[in-house]
């Protein structure tokens, strides 16, 4: 795999928020690869699409490639594809291209592509996002989710895919070779999925076990929370026997979450008990409130409409802060521990 390094500004911002700002990098890469003109990146990502032109041509894309995924189907003397009839069955979509962000015009194309998506692809409702979602960002983590699960459907027509779809693939690949060791299954691959012009890394100091061992070694815990390598890329968390897939994504450590990602960072800041300890404020004291006391006509206790008001410490809340990492390897640890 081609790799390029990429020097960025200081961009920092919270832990909670590193999902949001690597999957912002990845697809601004993949689009840039589609769409050479667009100069996309993390910062200027929502200014690129909130007026919905670029969404409505990659529709128009995503047909181009439908009808590709056909002829090659029909030249391996395969049956046609549900999935690329769909796509052609829907007609093109209309846009607007000179409209003008938080414009009726911006609306109607990100509406019109709101609507291929839930009908071409058919994209379930809770993948989708609401126009305001992207005109307003009212919800950014909503649009995201459906770029990626835009981008996995493309793949499958063979278009080029983000980084963080191929690695996708490549830990459910793994999963089947486990699942079915030993057993060989029929060739059913579809057409080479693009892979652009390599994944940008602004890291190249330490491998990925390196960069786990950092994050987990930040447990104040008296027993380390243990994180335990199983093999390249795989862990077992925790007391359990729970194992996860770790990938790197840039200078990003990403970690498989059901069919999702996370950030390690934010996964460990869940699970990680003195992280989690940190997250909440500690109860110095509880009052109990609305109790009835005993009468003489009523010998019991009421405590039905009882309440309990707690009282927490006040404290000054920390939130990690991520930048790039600097390339000297002896300023490395010391970067890490001044984040």
């Amino acid at each position: 795999m081609a790799v390029m390094v990429e020097q960025r500004s200081f961009r920092p911002f919270k832990s909670s928020e590193e999902y949001l700002w690597a999957m912002k990098e990845d697809l601004g890469d993949w689009l840039n690869n589609l769409y050479p003109d667009l100069y996309i990146t993390a910062e200027n990502f929502w200014d690129r699409l909130d007026n919905g032109v670029v969404l409505c041509q990659h529709t128009n894309k995503v047909r181009e490639y439908a009808q590709k995924y056909v002829v090659w189907r029909e030249g391996q003397g395969k049956t046609g594809s549900k999935e690329a009839a769909n796509v052609l069955n829907q007609p093109p979509v209309k846009c607007f291209s000179s409209a003008k962000r938080e414009t009726f015009f911006a609306r109607d194309n990100v509406s019109n592509f709101i609507t291929w998506c839930r009908k071409a692809l058919n994209i379930i409702d809770c993948l989708l996002f609401e126009t305001d979602d992207l005109i307003l960002l009212k919800n950014e983590k909503n649009v995201i989710l459906c770029l990626l699960e835009l981008a996995r459907l493309g793949s499958r027509l063979g278009m080029p895919a983000p980084t963080i779809v191929l690695l996708e693939k490549e830990i459910d690949k793994e999963i089947a070779r486990e699942a079915d060791e030993g057993v060989e299954s029929g060739d059913d691959s579809g057409p080479e999925v693009g892979q652009g012009t390599g994944q940008i890394v602004t890291n190249d100091l330490r491998n990925l076990d390196d960069m786990v061992r950092v994050q987990v070694e930040r447990c104040k815990c008296p027993t380390q929370f243990p994180m335990i390598r199983v093999s390249e890329g795989k862990y077992r968390i925790g007391d359990t026997k729970v194992l996860i897939f770790v990938r790197l994504l840039r200078n990003h450590v990403m970690v498989r979450v059901g069919g999702g990602w996370d950030t390690l960072a934010h996964y460990l800041d869940k699970h990680d008990p003195c992280r989690c300890r940190a997250a909440h404020r500690q109860t110095t004291g509880a009052k109990l409130s609305g109790v009835r006391a005993a009468t003489p006509d009523r010998p019991k206790i009421e405590i039905a409409k009882a309440k309990i008001t707690y009282e927490r410490k006040e404290y000054e809340r920390k939130e990690t802060v991520w930048g790039p990492l600097h390339k000297q390897n002896k300023s490395y640890s010391a970067d890490l521990e001044s984040l």
